[in-house]
């Protein structure tokens, strides 16, 4: 999905937006820098709060296992928080809201 020439992009249905995730950043650090703001709360994996459902695309963990069941990984629930997008990701999290950038 993603080429090796730049990083991954992430797309946040329903909103429709979409920034790069390089493997430097969680998914939930690198939308922060592209004016995003998704649920979040412990930033470690261990509270839930930011669980979403990727619908498409491929992440490993910053932690050996994150706050997740087998069957939530199986039906593609993720914890952006820890997880850094190796592919283009969508992800579907209806509550993310979009920031205007200061200026």
């Amino acid at each position: 999905m993603s080429d090796s020439a730049r990083p991954p992009l992430v797309r946040i249905e329903p909103l429709g937006q979409s920034f790069e995730a390089p493997d430097s950043l969680t998914i939930l650090e690198a939308a922060g820098f592209a004016n995003l703001r998704l649920p979040r709360s412990c930033r470690n994996g261990t509270c839930r709060t930011c669980i979403c459902r990727m619908t498409a695309g491929r992440v490993r963990y910053t932690i050996e296992w994150p706050g997740l069941s087998r069957e939530e990984k199986t039906e593609g629930y993720i914890l952006p928080c820890v997880a850094i997008a190796e592919t283009d990701v969508v992800l579907n999290v209806p509550d993310a809201v979009g920031l205007t950038p200061l200026k």
